[in-house]
C-alpha cells in the first residue's frame, strides 16, 4: 500500500468503472438462470427528472438505496438496482422555455412544435449525461445495461398499452369539467401539483405574467348588490373574485330563509352584461346564517358552484381565455383585459354603478401552481380524466391485508386517509413534450358532433387499431381521425415505472424474476404524487402490488432548517461535496441557472453566509455515510457541511488505521481459510471478537428495520472506539518480534479478522474506501471472491460469543488511569489498581500489559490487595465496591484546589448514600421492591461506602501532604 494519506480523489477514480467492466452490478443468477436461493432484492430507482443536475436530496436517495442494494448483495441474494430518468413533461417544457427566453428572447411558438421538441431533447441528453456521471460518482451500483427513460419507444408502448387498457376497462373517461389551469404554463394541474397557500388577510401579491412592479389584492371579501328584475330592490352577495362575477349564471338563497322567499323564482339582472340570472334555492351550497344568506354563483370557474350548475342545469359560462385575458362572454367593456387588472376594473365599475357595498379583510386560502408561483384559475376544459376510487378502494384492501408495508409507520394514516378521500385525477395536459394521448376525435361527415365528451372518441395502441374503432362508429360515413393534442400527465407514465422498466406489457423474463420489487425508497413528499399512483395502477394492470415495501426517507434541509432552494442558494451539488469547491466557484454557478440578477444576488448572499470558505472536499464515501448517519425516523434532516467533512476524518481513520495494521502482517503471514478460532485467543481477541459480533448483528437488524442511523453508529463505534481505540493498540506487545510465536500468530489472525470483516460492515455506506483498502487485504486461502462487494456480508455467529466482562472491566480501569492522568495534568502516569479479590487480582495481572500500551505516559502498573499498599499522594478513582484506581499525583498538583475538590465529591456522594438508604428503609422493603432494583441499591451503596472512604482518605492524606 502507498505511504501517502489518505486521498479520496485518488481512491475514489478508478473503482467504479472496473466494478461496472466486469458486470458486478448485473443480477447475478444460478447457473441455470434462476434466482438465487438466499432469494433476490430490487430497486427500481426514483427516476430524476431531466429539469437539472441532481442536488444532495438525490444523493440522500442514492445513498440509501444503494446501502440496501450493497448489502443485500453481500448476503448472497440475487439484487437489481434499475436507474432511469423522468421527462418531467411541465418542468421539463418550463425550463427550457424560461432558459429559450433568457439566451435568446424566443417562446416555443416562434420555433415551433417539431423545432422546440428538439431543444428539449438536446437539454434532455445534456442532463442525462450530467445525471448518469452525478449517479456514477455517488457510487450507486446501478444496472445500467437496463437504464430507462420514461419516452423511450418501450416505456412509450407501455403507456400507450395502459391508456388504452384503463380506457377500455371504463377506469378513463373523458368530461368538460373544471380543472386547475396554470395560465402561466398554459396547462391543466392535478390537485396534487397545487398549494393552498394561507393568507391571514389583506395581502398584496405579485403575479406571473405581470409587470414586477405590479401587486394585487388578495385575502379581502367584497359585497355588492345585485338589482332584482322588474323592481327597486338589490339582493346583496360576497365574493373573494370579484371578477368572476361576469360568469355569473345565478343566485343562490336556502330555500327555508324567510328573508328571500318572495324572490324564488325571480330573476336579478346582470349590471354589464345583458344577462337575466335566476335566484334559485339550494341547501347545500348556502348557509343561512353566512353573510347575506345570498351566494353569487360562476358554475364554470368555481368546484362548489360548479356542483350548483350541475344539480339547477345553470349555464356555464366561461370568460377566461387559456392566457389568463377575458373573452366576449365577459362583454365588450372587460374583453381583453388580464384577469387581474379586471378584478380592479370590476370593483371599480361596481362603484360607478352604485352596487358596490364593502370590502373586508377576509382569512383565506388561495391555489398557487408549485411549479411556476401563479395563481390557479378553476376553467371549463374537456379532458381525460381517470375514475380513482375503485382503484383506491382494492389498494387500501391489498394495504391492509399486508401486501405491502409502510415504513416508517406514521406515513401509513395519511396513505389511508388519502386514498379514502381520493378525486379522480384529470391526465391531460397542454404541453408539447411528454406523451401524446393515443385518443382521436371521429369527425363523421355530416354529423353536428361534440369533442367535449367521449361519445365520438376511440383510443387506439395504434393508428390502424383506432381506424378499425372508428369504422364502427361512423357505422359506413366518412370520416377522419384527428389525434387528441395533449400529452398524459408526467405521472401517468411514472406510475408504470415498477413494471415498465421490466419491459411490460410484454411478459418478459425481467418482468417473471424481478416484478414485484422488493422496496420502494422515495422522499415523503411525493407518496401521493407518486407512490399511490404506481399502487393504483400496479394493481389494475398487473394484479399485483408492485413492491412489497414502500420506505419514505426524510427531507434534507440546509443547516438552518430552510428547504433547499436555488433562489436561496442554498441547493448544494453532491459533487461539490465529493470534490470541494471555493466560494467565488460556488457564486458562478448560480449564473448557470435561470434566475435572474436579483435573485443570483440574494442566493450570493447566503452563500457567503454558509459558505464563507467555500465547501470543503469530502469524498464520496464520506458524503454517503453523513447522509446515512442523518436519517432517525424524522421527517426533516438539517445537513451541515462541516459534519460531512467530519466523516472524511473518519475515512482517514481508517484508512490510516488499515494500513498501519497491516504492517503486523508479515510475510510469512497467511489468514486461516475461515475465519475460525483456535481456543487459545487471548482476552482482549476475546473481547473484539465479541464486539465484531455484536456490531454485525446490530448493523443487520438496524438495516432491516431501515434504521439507517443506528446501522451507522454500531459501524463507527466498533471502528474507532474497539477496533482502532482498544484492539490495535493492545495487540503491539503481543505482536512484537519478542513475542511468542504462538500469540503472535493468533493476534495476526484476529486482527485481519476484524480489518477483513469491519470493512465488510461499512462497505454499503463507503464502497470506495473499503474497496481500496480490502483488496490490499492478504486473500484467505481458496477465496475466489474478486471484490468486496461479492464478498459475505458478517452475521452473527454463535461461535463468536465471548462473555465480555472481564476485559471490560480491564478497560473500564485503563479509563480511569486515562482520566486521573488528564484531571490533574500528569505526563507520566503511576497507577496502583486496589483489588480485594484473588480472581480480580489474577485477571489485572495478566492485563498489566495491555493497561500499560493502553494508557499513555504508562511505563508499569502495581496490582495491589491493601490500601497500605497504596504511596501517599495519589488521587483515586472508584470502579466497583471491590477495585479502586490510584495514580501518584504527589508534587505535580494544587493540594488546597484537590482538597477542595474531593470535599465537593463527597459532599455528593454522602448525599447519594443517603438517598439509597432512604429508599432501603421503607417498609416492607424486601416484600414490595423487586429484586433486581434490591441488587442494584445494593451495588449502589457498597460502591458509594468504598468511594466516601477513599475520598476521605484522599482528603487527610492531601491535608497531611500539606502540613509535610
Amino acid at each position: 500500500m502507498s505511504n501517502s494519506g489518505y486521498d479520496p480523489m485518488a481512491v475514489e477514480a478508478a473503482w467504479y468503472d472496473w466494478w461496472e467492466a466486469q458486470g458486478f452490478f448485473k443480477p447475478q443468477l444460478t447457473s441455470d438462470g434462476n434466482i438465487k436461493p438466499e432469494g433476490q432484492f430490487v430497486i427500481p430507482a426514483p427516476p430524476p427528472n431531466v429539469t437539472g443536475s441532481l442536488h444532495i436530496g438525490h444523493a440522500l436517495t442514492t445513498a440509501l438505496q444503494d446501502a440496501l442494494i450493497r448489502w443485500n448483495r453481500m448476503l448472497g441474494k440475487t439484487t437489481l438496482f434499475v436507474p432511469g430518468f423522468d421527462h418531467a413533461g411541465i418542468s421539463t417544457q418550463s425550463v427550457v422555455e424560461k432558459r429559450l427566453w433568457k439566451t435568446a428572447g424566443k417562446t416555443r411558438h416562434d420555433l415551433g412544435r417539431e423545432k422546440f421538441l428538439e431543444t428539449v431533447l438536446e437539454w434532455k441528453n445534456d442532463y442525462q449525461g450530467r445525471i448518469t456521471n452525478q449517479l456514477k460518482r455517488l457510487g450507486g451500483s446501478y444496472d445500467w445495461s437496463r437504464v430507462a427513460f420514461t419516452m423511450d419507444e418501450n416505456l412509450s408502448k407501455a403507456v400507450i398499452e395502459a391508456f388504452c387498457k384503463l380506457h377500455e376497462d371504463g377506469i378513463i373517461y373523458r368530461a368538460n369539467r373544471l380543472v386547475n389551469w396554470c395560465v402561466h404554463l398554459n396547462t391543466t394541474l392535478s390537485n396534487l401539483e397545487v398549494d393552498q397557500v394561507e393568507l391571514t388577510g389583506r395581502t398584496l401579491l405579485s403575479v406571473p405574467g405581470y409587470d414586477a412592479k405590479e401587486r394585487f389584492e388578495f385575502g379581502v371579501i367584497t359585497s355588492f348588490a345585485y338589482p332584482i328584475e322588474n323592481s327597486d330592490e338589490k339582493i346583496i352577495v360576497a365574493t373573494t373574485r370579484p371578477e368572476t362575477m361576469l360568469g355569473d349564471s345565478a343566485i343562490a338563497v336556502h330555500p327555508e330563509d324567510p328573508r328571500y322567499k318572495h324572490l324564488h323564482g325571480k330573476f336579478a339582472r346582470h349590471p354589464f352584461l345583458d344577462r337575466r340570472i335566476p335566484i334559485v334555492c339550494d341547501d347545500i351550497v348556502v348557509d343561512m346564517e353566512f353573510g347575506t344568506g345570498a351566494v353569487k354563483i360562476t358554475p364554470a370557474h368555481d368546484p362548489n358552484d360548479y356542483e350548483v350548475g350541475v344539480r339547477h342545469k345553470l349555464q356555464f359560462i366561461n370568460i377566461l381565455n387559456d392566457d389568463g385575458t377575458f373573452n366576449e362572454n365577459a362583454g365588450p367593456k372587460f374583453k381583453g383585459m388580464k384577469r387581474f387588472h379586471a378584478r380592479k376594473a370590476v370593483v371599480q365599475a361596481l362603484q360607478d354603478a352604485g352596487l358596490y357595498i364593502e370590502q373586508k379583510d377576509n382569512p383565506m386560502q388561495i391555489p398557487i401552481c408549485n411549479k411556476s408561483g401563479d395563481i390557479i384559475e378553476p376553467i371549463l376544459k374537456p379532458q381525460w380524466w381517470v375514475n380513482c376510487k375503485p382503484l383506491a378502494e382494492e389498494a387500501i384492501k391489498r394495504t391492509r391485508a399486508g401486501e405491502m408495508i409502510i415504513n416508517p409507520k406514521g406515513s401509513e394514516n395519511e396513505w389511508y386517509r388519502w386514498l379514502e378521500g381520493i378525486q379522480d385525477w384529470c391526465i391531460s395536459r397542454q404541453l408539447w413534450w411528454g406523451h401524446r394521448c393515443p385518443a382521436y376525435f371521429v369527425r363523421i361527415e355530416g354529423q353536428n358532433q361534440d369533442a367535449n365528451d367521449g361519445q365520438s372518441w376511440v383510443v387506439g395502441r395504434t393508428l390502424e387499431e383506432a381506424t378499425e374503432r372508428a369504422k364502427k362508429l361512423a357505422n359506413g360515413a366518412k370520416f377522419t381521425l384527428e389525434q387528441d393534442e395533449d400529452v398524459l400527465d408526467t405521472w401517468f407514465s411514472s406510475g408504470l415505472w415498477p413494471f415498465s422498466i421490466m419491459g411490460w406489457p410484454q411478459q418478459t423474463l425481467d418482468v417473471e424474476k424481478f416484478y414485484p420489487s422488493s422496496v420502494l425508497e422515495t422522499g415523503w413528499d411525493i407518496i401521493f404524487f407518486w407512490v399511490a399512483r404506481m399502487v393504483l395502477l400496479g394493481i389494475h394492470l398487473t394484479d399485483q402490488m408492485p413492491f412489497k415495501e414502500v420506505y419514505c426517507h426524510a427531507m434534507i434541509r440546509d443547516a438552518h432548517g430552510r428547504k433547499m432552494s436555488k433562489s436561496l442558494g442554498n441547493v448544494i451539488d453532491p459533487i461539490d461535496v465529493i470534490q470541494g469547491l471555493d466560494l467565488e466557484a460556488l457564486h458562478q454557478k448560480l449564473h448557470e441557472g435561470n434566475l435572474d440578477e436579483k435573485e443570483i444576488q440574494k442566493a450570493k448572499a447566503g452563500q457567503k453566509k454558509d459558505f464563507p470558505k467555500g465547501i470543503p472536499e469530502c469524498g464520496t464515501d464520506a458524503l454517503r455515510f453523513a447522509l446515512c448517519a442523518y436519517t432517525g425516523g424524522g421527517r426533516d434532516i438539517n445537513l451541515e457541511i462541516l459534519r460531512v467533512h467530519g466523516y472524511r476524518k473518519f475515512c482517514n481513520k481508517v484508512f490510516n488505521a488499515t494500513k498501519f495494521a497491516m504492517l503486523k502482517f508479515d510475510e510469512k503471514f497467511v489468514p486461516r481459510p475461515a475465519a475460525q478460532l483456535s481456543g487459545k485467543e487471548s482476552l482482549v481477541e476475546r473481547w473484539i471478537l465479541n464486539k465484531l459480533n455484536e456490531a454485525a448483528a446490530e448493523i443487520n437488524r438496524e438495516l432491516a428495520a431501515r434504521n439507517f442511523m443506528n446501522a451507522t453508529n454500531a459501524a463507527y463505534n466498533f471502528w474507532l472506539y474497539e477496533l482502532c481505540d482498544v484492539y490495535i493498540e493492545a495487540i503491539k506487545p503481543m505482536t512484537d518480534e519478542a513475542a511468542p510465536a504462538e500469540m503472535r500468530e493468533s493476534a495476526q489472525q484476529t486482527l485481519y479478522t476484524c480489518l477483513d470483516h469491519g470493512l465488510r460492515l461499512l462497505h454499503p455506506f463507503m464502497p470506495f474506501v473499503t474497496e481500496e483498502l480490502w483488496q490490499r487485504l492478504p486473500r484467505r486461502p481458496n477465496d475466489p471472491t474478486p471484490s468486496i462487494m461479492l464478498s459475505q456480508f458478517p452475521v452473527y455467529a454463535d461461535a463468536w460469543v465471548f462473555d465480555g466482562s472481564e476485559f471490560d472491566l480491564v478497560f473500564s480501569a485503563i479509563r480511569s488511569c486515562r482520566s486521573l492522568a488528564s484531571m490533574y495534568n500528569i505526563n507520566e502516569v503511576q497507577p496502583y489498581i486496589r483489588v480485594t479479590t484473588d480472581a480480580e487480582a489474577k485477571l489485572f495481572e495478566e492485563q498489566a500489559s495491555t493497561i500499560v500500551v493502553l494508557t499513555k505516559g504508562c511505563k508499569n502498573v502495581k496490582i495491589v490487595r491493601d490500601v497500605s499498599e497504596v504511596p501517599e499522594g495519589c488521587a483515586s478513582a472508584v470502579l466497583s465496591s471491590t477495585i479502586v484506581v490510584h495514580a501518584l499525583i504527589k508534587g505535580l498538583v494544587d493540594l488546597d484546589i484537590e482538597i477542595v475538590k474531593n470535599e465537593k465529591k463527597l459532599n455528593v456522594a454522602k448525599l447519594a448514600l443517603d438517598k439509597v438508604k432512604k429508599a432501603e428503609a421503607v417498609p416492607n422493603y424486601e416484600e414490595i421492591v423487586p429484586v433486581e432494583t434490591r441488587d442494584f441499591n445494593t451495588e449502589r451503596r457498597q460502591t458509594l461506602e468504598v468511594d466516601i472512604e477513599t475520598l476521605e482518605t484522599s482528603i487527610a492524606m492531601f491535608k497531611k501532604l500539606k502540613e509535610t
